[in-house]
């Protein structure tokens, strides 16, 4: 065995343990316990199997036909799982109807036949490359089928919420399930490549893999995946809330110099901490960031009003800023350039 084939298993099998501890981690010690991590679980260890067997047929010698039968047949339980995931983020308390279970059948009449093949079989029959082959189309199409109901999923749910604000948890949700979809996507495309064109190596489906599943762990906990579900698009009051302090902003109350979190959520009749979290979900900006905003839009219309030749300064207060200093950061921020470039370029 030469260095670039156990530099190959190297990385093959680090993404396959790194998939298997990370479901670990989902199934079993994740603090908060939901079924969206459990099925995303169950999916990275049907992964393994399927990567699992790649990567022995690759290196090893005289693998048994029934491994290499049984290893195609998890991919038939990763297409409806990946599906039930997807409804799982997208669908506020989701629970798995029983009728579902219907969806695994063709893993179990493909994996309990597998239990009857023999390398003897495997090597004489005449029969062998037909069945093999018409298994192979049927799994990689019923995998692609899979993929494509789950994206319509995705398709869907964010075509609903159109006319509705999006909330940060929203977002992280549409953009993990993207990132997951493309995911899988990738990995079906390289498998049948491989299929299709044998100057694909065998390998390169598991060392894709590696580098994909380093990747989705990664974004998983970035976008805060893990802690998210459908529960998410429950309708709260937060964006009642939010259509309320939309309405005060519109009579211009940012202008007030002294407005703060606490006398804003005093004018509502609302605790801090929802004022607070209406404001983060709906306009994805903190408190200052949000009223800052406000204050730069209106700054900018008295910049480029030349005729009444408004002074940097008296701009700053009356749009409620209480220092040129915090205008002129705020306004950077904002806008990349100083309030005077800003007047400079678009006089």
């Amino acid at each position: 065995m030469n260095f670039s084939d156990i530099l190959l298993i190297i990385l093959s099998s680090a993404g396959l343990l790194h998939g298997i501890l990370f479901a670990f981690y989902l199934i079993g010690f994740k603090k908060k316990k939901t079924l969206t991590n459990l099925l995303l679980g169950l999916i990275l260890v049907f992964m393994a199997f399927r990567i699992g067997k790649s990567v022995m047929l690759n290196f090893g010698n005289n693998l048994e036909p029934i491994f290499i039968f049984i290893g195609l047949a998890f991919l038939l339980l990763i297409g409806p799982f990946f599906r039930w995931y997807i409804l799982g983020m997208t669908v506020p308390g989701f629970k798995l109807p029983k009728y579902y279970f219907i969806e695994i059948i063709p893993f179990l009449l493909v994996f309990f036949a597998s239990l009857l093949v023999t390398k003897e079989w495997y090597e004489t029959s005449d029969f062998v490359i037909l069945i093999f082959g018409s298994g192979l189309v049927f799994i990689y199409l019923h995998f692609a089928l899979y993929i494509l109901l789950g994206w319509i999923v995705i398709k869907k749910t964010k075509n609903r919420y159109q006319s509705v604000k999006i909330t940060k948890s929203h977002k992280a949700i549409f953009d993990w399930l993207h990132l997951l979809a493309f995911g899988f996507i990738i990995i079906w495309i390289t498998y049948v490549l491989n299929i299709l064109d044998e100057s694909v190596p065998y390998i390169i489906g598991p060392v894709v893999y590696s580098i994909i599943i380093y990747f989705l762990s990664y974004k998983a906990f970035q976008l805060k995946a893990t802690d998210l579900n459908g529960n998410a698009f429950n309708v709260n009051d937060d964006y009642s809330l939010f259509d309320e302090i939309s309405k005060l902003m519109n009579t211009k109350l940012y202008l007030e110099p002294d407005l703060s979190l606490i006398k804003l959520s005093k004018l509502l009749g609302k605790s801090v901490q929802q004022t607070s979290s209406a404001i983060n979900q709906y306009s994805n900006k903190n408190f200052n960031d949000y009223i800052n905003h406000y204050r730069i839009q209106e700054a900018k219309k008295k910049l480029l009003n030349v005729g009444d030749k408004y002074t940097i300064s008296s701009i700053a207060f009356d749009t409620g800023f209480s220092s040129l200093s915090s205008f002129n950061s705020a306004f950077k921020k904002f806008e990349g350039v100083t309030p005077s470039s800003y007047r400079k370029k678009n006089s």
